[in-house]
């Protein structure tokens, strides 16, 4: 396990370093012996990582002498592992709950879909350019970079956006360091629960209107920005104290840099549409997707 100095000692995230991508979380840095604390599996990592954006939450824990304890896994996926993280201040009240994304290594992830997904994304070296395309090793390592940097930076922005507008709501991102993303755990904090996702809601006819509301408000959200989640579901929405919440973005859209924009738009309706229809909400899925596309500036 490396210490908190270790992290103290690293560099902000740059896609001209790709050391930066290979090192491992548990992957030591030092030769002397870790200096772990007396509580906790680890220190904080928050003082070598880039930050979310300000003003912060109350509740993201700054404090130097903050420690992390992994409670567990809260879900598997093919791109990535999440992990439920508590960091605290021993000895005080001062606690976060912490969902902490972790993408796996590049040989394990399906890279065939990337491809529409990263147009319009440019990095600054050909080299690196020609190695993402070739599927490299390094490649690669700059894709999973890519897909965390690219999450980070969407969720940062919606959050601004949500905290401004009240129509859009995405977990707080705490801080990013190469392919670990830490998040927002959205859930019970006494007990480590996580929010259902959309999928698993049971709801009446009002509770479901009032979800599709919150949706088309969302992605109209989206579309003003001219950005698109682009693998929207109910399956990557989650809904806390009736309150929708997207998660998931880190294959997000520019909907105007990338040809296929619309297209992502369109799916990203018909996906979430066909669910409320199963259940009994008459919705105008075409009638949303015009209006998305002219809010998008595409029509």
């Amino acid at each position: 396990m490396r210490s908190h100095e270790t992290f103290r000692r690293r560099r902000k995230f740059d896609d001209d370093e790709p050391d930066f991508l290979k090192r491992g979380r548990l992957e030591p840095q030092l030769s002397e012996e870790p200096d772990l604390p007396e509580t906790g599996d680890n220190w904080s990592t928050w003082d070598g990582a880039l930050h979310g954006p300000e003003p912060r939450p109350e509740w993201v824990r700054t404090e130097h002498g903050a420690v992390d304890d992994e409670l567990g896994m809260l879900k598997t996926g093919k791109e990535a592992d999440v992990f439920l993280v508590r960091r605290h201040v021993p000895d005080t009240d001062k606690i976060s709950m912490l969902a902490a994304k972790r993408y796996r290594d590049g040989d394990h992830r399906l890279f065939h879909r990337d491809a529409g997904y990263l147009e319009g994304r440019r990095v600054r070296r050909s080299r690196e350019m020609r190695a993402m395309t070739n599927r490299t090793s390094f490649g690669k390592q700059m894709i999973a970079g890519q897909w965390a940097e690219a999450e980070f930076g969407a969720l940062s922005r919606l959050w601004e956006i949500g905290r401004a507008s009240g129509l859009v709501r995405v977990p707080y991102p705490v801080q990013l360091i190469g392919t670990e993303l830490m998040l927002e755990f959205i859930g019970d904090w006494e007990t480590g629960e996580a929010a259902p996702r959309l999928a698993q809601v049971r709801a009446d006819h009002d509770t479901l209107a009032d979800l599709w509301r919150q949706m088309t408000d969302a992605l109209s959200v989206l579309s003003r920005a001219q950005v698109a989640h682009g693998d929207l579901s109910p399956y990557n929405t989650l809904v806390h104290d009736g309150t929708l919440v997207l998660i998931d973005l880190p294959q997000i859209v520019d909907v105007i840099a990338n040809p296929q924009g619309a297209d992502f738009i369109a799916r990203d309706v018909r996906n979430v549409a066909g669910w409320f229809t199963q259940r009994g909400l008459r919705v105008d899925a075409d009638d949303l997707l015009d209006r998305l596309l002219h809010e998008a500036g595409l029509r």
